[in-house]
């Protein structure tokens, strides 16, 4: 029994009704595809306003070196050019790009949104150079020369270690940033009493997200609103307005920050950046409009990558397979800047024991600074690089063991009859970790059938020693979804029957709106085509967190049907004055509001609306109209489950690993749209295979980047991807009132473990052993060679 403090139970008590939610559940096509796929969408690079001027950023070609002087003399003659500008000009950039996650545990740092002394990894801007079109601007930033006095660059985590490193920031005393540790139980006790310790050096590559559409920014310092307004390819624009309005000195009630639509972001467009603060403070200065459009090479050059983690791991287990402990202390290389703090050590701390019984539990995460392009948040945030490693330990075992790796799983799954299950430490929002209610056994079993486990079991027996083995891998995983503070929704009824829904999120493909307006639809009564759903606007509702982490169905969802419920309410009161009858004799269906047994007494909620200004049973409850702005704050992150399967075919004599069969399952609990889930789902194991099989952003030992365009960084291709088998869950949250969980980041997080254990399953007769990921050919043919 959930005790009164259990925020379910709270939750539970304030939300024990039955909402008509005819529409939730319901596979719907996407309602934005159309505009979309007949050119309608309004990207940054379509905002075209009067006066507006085009930016060039003069990038640094060094990680780690002085500016000595900047000589604009030759751009400033080039037809077309306006203004060159550098630090000195715009001191308002000295304000800086502000973490998006501060953190006490990590040192204070200072990010300019222009260097002024000082370039810290290869690509930081120095200069800009404004001009009539983007061509010129081009030109122009081409012929600025920038004198430079290169400094030795701490261009790796062991590099910027080592006794005496260059330092990335002069005032600290090292490059370490911070130290994040969690810790459940006594790790020694646990390996002490284990019969079997595996231990593993493993590491996960630094990986690009990689956009269809690049960053871009548009800054109007005037317009006809009176606002300074800008818009940016963004997932997060309140935050972007609290930079802009910051380095600007302006309330943020006076910046309007649009992001239109967004051609995918993945989290890397999830933080503000210093292009967003350096625009908007050249519009300012110039007093005209600025466009920014960022080209792919400097995508890859400026773009916040993520991973980049390297782990020393051990396991510990009985003979009969029960798990006594786990132990990872590990770094992050944060790049130049630690924008996101120790956020994403805690994930991969967080999320590293997955699904399982592990009663000694001890995670570190060290925090290092280096002369390359800053980290932020790629899809997954951490997670996957905590299936790799747990997966990896977990196949090394059961082999020690003598046990098939799915049953040594099955054995430490968490069994339902133990939910809620509380593994003993805090979640990084400081709330007890608390995982939902759900059949972990019966839902890994359920991947497995998907899969034809036992079949490819089989089939990877018979093919031992031939010049194509098979390998069969699994991965399971857990992922804390829906994280706050909060999201709210303004829904308001207009005379014409429409209903406006706006959200404080943006999006970048999600079907946003579809799946919130399945979610209103539900609650008013009102056909889908009737519901228009807003955001990605600070001018539509005065507060928001953003589309990422997997947060918004279970944010701004809730939200929705609560706002959507109260103006039900308000309709019904105004229906019961019409109809004369009691409110809560007042059925909403179809568009209308009729008496409880008699459909053809009614009337249209456009007509209500119309008459609800003047209703005397709204004037009562204070205010008039069809409209409600209601907030959700969670208490905390909501628990979901997966689990992957796959089968591959490894050539040995040229290291090609070919994917033979891909199963997975998620539970997203209470599924909005089945066919948006399957679709998500899809696009993350397919980025999770880009990063087993193909991805990797590589720097030379001065921080140059050696993979700065397609032809050198491998995305995964259409051939690299079986059928994939997909199966949505529903074992309902019972953090939110529509019991849903976050499904957008689940997808990438098992893949590159799944795939690394089915490889070194295919080739362990030959001593292969998989420390890291992508597996390239060269590289597992290199690693047939070397055993």
């Amino acid at each position: 029994m959930a005790s009164s403090r259990d925020p379910r139970a709270r939750n539970e008590a304030l939300y024990c009704h039955t909402p008509v939610t005819t529409t939730i559940g319901a596979r719907v096509r996407r309602t934005e595809d159309r505009r979309l796929l007949t050119g309608r969408g309004r990207y940054v690079d379509d905002v075209h306003v009067e006066g507006l001027l085009h930016a060039a950023i003069v990038r640094s070609p060094h990680a780690h070196a002085r500016i000595r002087a900047i000589d604009a003399r030759a751009a400033r003659r080039l037809p077309g050019v306006v203004a060159v500008l550098t630090a000195r000009d715009l001191p308002e950039c000295a304000a800086g790009v502000p973490p998006l996650v501060p953190s006490a545990a990590m040192r204070a740092y200072h990010h300019a949104a222009i260097a002024d002394a000082v370039a810290r990894h290869a690509g930081e801007a120095v200069a800009v150079v404004i001009a009539d079109d983007a061509y010129h601007a081009a030109d122009g930033a081409d012929a600025v020369r920038v004198t430079w006095e290169p400094r030795p660059a701490a261009a790796s985590v062991e590099r910027a270690l080592a006794p005496g490193a260059p330092r990335v920031f002069d005032d600290w005393p090292d490059n370490v940033a911070g130290v994040a540790r969690s810790a459940v139980g006594d790790v020694a006790r646990g390996f002490a009493e284990a019969d079997v310790v595996v231990e593993a050096a493993l590491d996960f590559p630094r990986v690009a997200g990689v956009p269809i559409e690049p960053r871009g920014v548009v800054a109007h310092p005037a317009t006809p609103d009176g606002l300074f307004t800008v818009w940016s390819s963004t997932q997060v624009p309140y935050s972007v307005r609290g930079a802009v309005a910051a380095a600007l000195g302006l309330g943020e009630s006076r910046v309007r920050v649009l992001a239109p639509d967004v051609g995918g972001g993945f989290g890397i467009k999830g933080h503000p950046y210093a292009e967003e603060v350096l625009i908007a403070v050249v519009a300012r200065r110039l007093g005209r409009p600025v466009k920014w459009i960022e080209t792919r090479r400097e995508h890859f050059l400026t773009a916040a990558p993520d991973r980049d983690q390297r782990h020393r791991a051990r396991l510990g287990a009985r003979r009969d397979g029960t798990l006594t402990a786990i132990e990872t202390r590990f770094t992050r290389d944060h790049g130049a800047y630690p924008t996101l703090g120790d956020v994403i050590g805690l994930n991969t701390i967080n999320h590293l024991a997955g699904p399982y019984r592990v009663p000694h539990f001890a995670g570190e995460c060290v925090n290092v600074v280096t002369h390359k392009t800053f980290m932020g948040a790629y899809r997954g945030a951490g997670r996957p690089e905590a299936a790799f490693v747990l997966d990896r330990l977990l196949d090394r075992a059961a082999r020690r063991l003598g046990l098939d790796p799915a049953d040594l799983r099955r054995r430490n799954l968490i069994r339902k009859e133990a939910m809620p299950y509380r593994p003993g430490h805090a979640y990084r929002d400081g709330v007890p970790i608390t995982y939902d209610p759900a059949d972990y056994v019966a839902a890994f079993d359920r991947a497995l059938a998907l899969a034809d486990y036992e079949r490819w079991r089989a089939e990877r027996d018979r093919r031992r020693g031939t010049a194509r083995p098979v390998g069969v891998g699994l991965s399971a995983y857990l992922e804390g979804t829906g994280i706050g503070p909060f999201e709210g929704a303004d829904v308001r009824i207009d005379p014409g029957g429409t209903v406006f829904v706006a959200v404080g999120v943006s999006s970048q493909g999600q079907a946003h709106e579809t799946t919130l307006a399945q979610v209103c639809a539900g609650e008013l009564g009102v056909p889908l085509e009737r519901v228009v759903v807003l955001g990605g606007d600070t001018a539509l509702i005065g507060f928001g967190h953003g589309a990422i982490a997997s947060r918004v169905a279970a944010n701004a969802g809730p939200a929705i049907a609560r706002s959507a419920r109260e103006v039900a309410r308000r309709a019904r009161i105004v229906a019961g004055e019409m109809l004369e009858c009691a409110p809560g004799d007042v059925v909403l269906a179809n568009g209308r509001a009729h008496v409880a047994g008699s459909p053809d007494r009614g009337v249209a909620l456009g007509t209500l609306a119309g008459r609800a200004p003047r209703s005397r049973g709204l004037a009562a409850e204070g205010a008039p109209g069809l409209h409600a702005c209601l907030f959700f704050h969670p208490e905390t992150v909501t628990w979901a489950f997966g689990a992957h399967a796959c089968a591959v075919e490894v050539d040995v004599e040229t290291g090609v690993v070919r994917l033979l069969r891909y199963a997975a399952v998620h539970d997203c609990g209470r599924p909005i749209n089945p066919t948006v889930v399957e679709g998500q789902l899809h696009g993350g194991i397919v980025q999770g295979l880009g990063t087993a099989l193909r991805e990797e952003v590589v720097h030379d030992a001065d921080g140059q980047l050696l993979t700065g365009t397609l032809m050198d960084y491998g995305l995964p291709l259409a051939a690299d991807v079986p059928p994939l088998v997909v199966e949505a869950l529903d074992y309902p949250s019972t953090i939110n009132e529509l019991g849903v969980k976050g499904v957008g980041e689940s997808g990438i997080i098992s893949p590159s473990a799944a795939i690394a254990n089915a490889v070194e399953d295919a080739l362990a007769d030959r001593g292969v052993e998989i420390t890291r990921v992508p597996l390239l050919p060269g590289r597992v043919w290199e690693a047939l060679r070397r055993r």
